[in-house]
């Protein structure tokens, strides 16, 4: 019986984006499984709740390979709660790599038998990010480009 190899994208994923759909998609065709780990996040005032965050990331994806869960806590622990082995981080641009490498590095010493993949998202999501669109919502903008139609509802209904 060979092991499954389990992979984890976390992050706040407020809103979850066109973008981290890519991601999702194209590691789901590289692992067995791909756990989209959205955060409770401590540290971020963040537009949707925990509950509708995750109710938002699982509409996006109807593939029996990809779950969508929310912890809340230390990632390393939630990752060996899940069995991963992998964990996805999504890299826009240059600006971001500093950031992820060395979260990369906190991560491999917090449990060394992790691996960090780093994925580009397609070029048209390249400059797309949660807090990009959240301000352009706020200000009257059109996400729909951005973002899957039921999380464009969402943002219309909660910012009214």
């Amino acid at each position: 019986m060979t092991k499954k190899c389990i992979a984890v994208y976390p992050g706040t994923f407020d809103p979850i984006t066109l973008g981290h759909e890519d991601i999702v998609r194209r590691a789901a065709n590289l692992f067995d499984e791909v756990i989209v780990a959205v955060a409770g996040s401590t540290s971020k005032q963040t537009l949707f709740s925990l509950e509708e965050r995750v109710a938002l990331a699982t509409a996006g994806f109807n593939r029996p390979n990809v779950k969508v869960m929310g912890f809340d806590g230390l990632l390393m622990q939630f990752v060996q709660e899940q069995s991963g082995q992998m964990v996805i981080r999504g890299l826009r641009a240059a600006s971001d790599f500093e950031y992820e490498f060395q979260l990369a590095g906190m991560n491999r010493k917090l449990y060394p038998k992790l691996e960090t993949l780093f994925l580009t998202p397609s070029e048209q999501y390249m400059f797309v990010s949660s807090s990009l669109v959240r301000e352009v919502a706020k200000l009257g903008g059109d996400v729909h480009q951005f973002v899957s139609q039921n999380v464009e509802n969402a943002i219309k209904k909660k910012l009214g």
